[in-house]
């Protein structure tokens, strides 16, 4: 089901782990005020971000898939970010996460913005999986077979102990 659908008909999706909210009355916010809700961080020049971020919650649900590249028949989780980044900036990345853990900039953890890619590592130290930043420490990934592309939280233990850095994809 699509994100924007969903928008239009009130619903928003609860898979960001946050309330339902259904529209009454007034208008229904749009998917730009919905992400940027996400992350004070994304401001109206960032708008390949916000495009990035819109894309990449339109695709929660899709199964995983390894070596899957497109939301038909499922991800795996450099797919899903090659995907978006395609999709959303026109951008080709490698199908990698350690490949595209050497990709654009160094981002600090406490300089994360919504757009940026999280990395993590196994317990060799080398980079094994990837997501997308959406901020309030919450970023989207197509996390292992038999899950579907879902939000996680950067704190969770499992993900704090594994986390590696993070790359900013032009202004991404």
């Amino acid at each position: 089901m699509k994100f924007k659908w969903l928008i239009k008909t009130g619903v928003i999706a609860c898979a960001l782990q946050v309330q339902c909210v259904f529209a009454a009355g007034s208008g229904i916010p749009d998917a730009p005020a919905l992400a940027e809700g996400l992350d004070s961080t994304v401001a109206p020049e960032r708008d390949g971000a916000q495009t990035v971020i819109d894309l990449a919650l339109e695709l929660i649900g899709v199964r995983y898939r390894h070596g899957g590249d497109n939301p038909a028949t499922g991800f795996d989780c450099s797919g899903l970010v090659n995907h978006v980044f395609r999709e959303a900036r026109g951008m080709i990345l490698p199908h990698s996460s350690r490949a595209i853990g050497n990709t654009g900039q160094p981002v600090a953890r406490d300089a994360l913005k919504a757009g940026d890619l999280v990395l993590f590592r196994n317990l060799r130290n080398a980079v094994s999986h990837i997501g997308i930043y959406l901020g309030d420490h919450r970023f989207v990934h197509s996390p292992r077979p038999g899950q579907a592309v879902s939000i996680a939280d950067l704190r969770e233990r499992y993900w704090a102990k594994r986390y590696f850095g993070a790359r900013r994809i032009g202004d991404a």
